[in-house]
């Protein structure tokens, strides 16, 4: 007999939200403040892996992407465009509130997300009533697909791998987890993910 699952885990960006600061938001920033997208994109690459795993500030993170020169716009108008493109994808957090209080389920964030976006992220859009604890890169200092941040969320709910589900947009994550014993599902939209739950007894 299948064991039952025990906790969900899941990404946030592509699943309860927008993604937070993906290409597509540095090219809108790139139109709206008039800079060089490639420049932008590039420095980007350069700093990435410090600034989402928690090592490096968003001000840092700033001064070394957008304000090496001088500009015509503020970092704090900036940023504020920054957190802006982060929105609900209300219809799936509807769904996971539904999920939550029917089977009582802990459900905890796997997430690759820096700091002030994620806390901005989380406060906007009410997650803490749907997330029991959050392991995100920012605070775990390590990034996905790194497999400890999984080993990490599994042994912070006190489960084993095949005790629990995963949930997230790409599918290289899902199979990640796959190999270290975890079932998932590749979330490509609500109603698939909702016939896929239906395989696991929800």
């Amino acid at each position: 007999m299948e064991q039952p699952i025990k906790v969900l885990l899941l990404d946030i960006g592509g699943v309860l939200l927008t993604d937070g600061w993906e290409t597509s938001s540095r090219e809108k920033a790139a139109v709206h403040f008039n800079i060089d997208a490639v420049e932008l994109n590039q420095r980007h690459r350069n700093v990435f892996d410090a600034y989402e795993s928690g090592r490096m500030t968003l001000d840092d993170y700033l001064r070394l992407v957008v304000f090496y020169e001088e500009r015509s716009f503020t970092p704090d108008e900036f940023k504020a465009f920054m957190m802006d493109q982060s929105q609900p994808l209300q219809q799936t957090i509807d769904f996971m509130l539904d999920f939550k209080a029917k089977y009582k389920l802990p459900i905890v964030a796997v997430n690759n997300e820096p700091k002030e976006l994620n806390e901005h992220r989380i406060n906007k859009c009410g997650l803490k009533t749907i997330i029991d604890f959050f392991v995100s890169s920012c605070y775990v200092h390590m990034r996905k697909p790194d497999p400890r941040m999984y080993h990490l969320a599994l042994n912070l709910a006190q489960v084993k791998p095949h005790e629990a589900l995963y949930l997230d947009d790409r599918k290289v994550y899902t199979e990640l987890a796959s190999g270290l014993g975890i079932k998932a599902i590749q979330h490509t939209s609500l109603s698939n993910t909702i016939q896929q739950l239906k395989t696991y007894g929800f």
